[in-house]
């Protein structure tokens, strides 16, 4: 029995399904399951998880700790002048009066605080950088390449020794926008060669056939098909970027005084090492400690991440 074109309407409407909002919905769950699925693998690697937990232990003594102590980073105690550790000065006394406790949480706040914006700030430009060179390719690659070939070959260490004396009285964070102008290239050059790589899928072939932006395109396919590289970036990143700033702050080219990081207590206390080692040491444990919990978190992620690792296995 033939039917016209109206009955075949009323008995087989339609899909009402948005076929975007579907897809949408479809790469969200697969997002939630991988997230849980690498949350799993991390929770299995014993080293990573007891880092974590070090390296938050870390960050409240950091914040909470100097108010377990009425002595301030920048007071003085002339009567106990290289004292050792006691009930009044949690770390012992400096050369010239100074609380180490409260000086070295002091410290300690700064490196963190520049490492972590620091990390996110280069994470992101190389994010952003590399997208667009890999995604548009021609002349804005060529642009983007030249720009982190020419920030490569520069003498970074001077630029900041240099740029020092004239932004002494301003903001720490000149050093922050310094470090990360000077930390992004290597993985700019990675993100550029996977975003070469993900135009030619179908999927971001479709949304161009589409009429989707280009930079609506590099927002939602490149850069989250990317989050894996990423984050184990900004977890290294962050290593890396609090030991660049000490090292500049022990030089004098880095946080300045009155200001303090890890760097201004372990250089204003080398001359100490030996005889004092309290004035000295602290300090220099939280750094290694604090770096040492950021490569294990950094490594354990990776392990999480790649599915080939012997240890991401299930």
């Amino acid at each position: 029995m033939s039917m016209s074109p109206q009955e075949i309407f009323e008995v087989a409407p339609p899909s009402v399904d948005d076929p975007d909002a579907t897809t949408q919905h479809i790469r969200a769950s697969e997002s939630l399951s991988r997230g849980k699925l690498i949350f799993k693998r991390f929770m299995r690697q014993k080293a990573g998880v007891a880092a974590v937990v070090v390296l938050v232990l870390i960050f409240l003594l950091a914040y909470l700790g100097p108010y377990l102590s009425h002595w301030q980073y920048n007071d003085f105690d002339q009567d106990n002048i290289l004292a050792g550790p006691n009930g009044s000065h949690f770390f012992g006394v400096d050369d010239i009066g100074r609380d180490v406790y409260a000086r070295t949480l002091k410290g300690l706040q700064k490196s963190l605080i520049i490492g972590l914006v620091a990390a996110l700030i280069t994470t992101g430009i190389a994010a952003v950088a590399g997208s667009v060179a890999g995604y548009f390719g021609r002349y804005v690659d060529i642009g983007v390449v030249w720009i982190i070939d020419l920030l490569l070959v520069l003498p970074s260490f001077l630029i900041l020794a240099v740029l020092s004396p004239v932004l002494a009285g301003h903001s720490w964070l000149w050093l922050v926008a310094l470090l990360s102008v000077f930390g992004w290239m290597v993985t700019g050059r990675v993100v550029r060669g996977m975003a070469m790589s993900l135009k030619e899928r179908e999927y971001v072939q479709a949304a161009k056939f589409m009429g989707v932006s280009s930079f609506t395109i590099i927002r939602r396919h490149l850069v989250p098909n990317m989050a894996s590289l990423l984050i184990v970036d900004v977890t290294i990143n962050v290593g890396g970027t609090i030991l660049a700033e000490t090292g500049l702050s022990f030089f004098g080219f880095g946080v300045q005084p009155p200001d303090v990081s890890l760097g201004t207590v372990i250089s204003d206390s080398q001359h100490l090492a030996t005889t004092y080692p309290h004035v000295f040491m602290f300090a220099g444990l939280f750094l290694v400690l604090t770096v040492l919990c950021v490569s294990v978190i950094g490594d354990a992620l990776r392990d999480a991440i790649d599915p080939s690792s012997g240890s991401s296995k299930l």
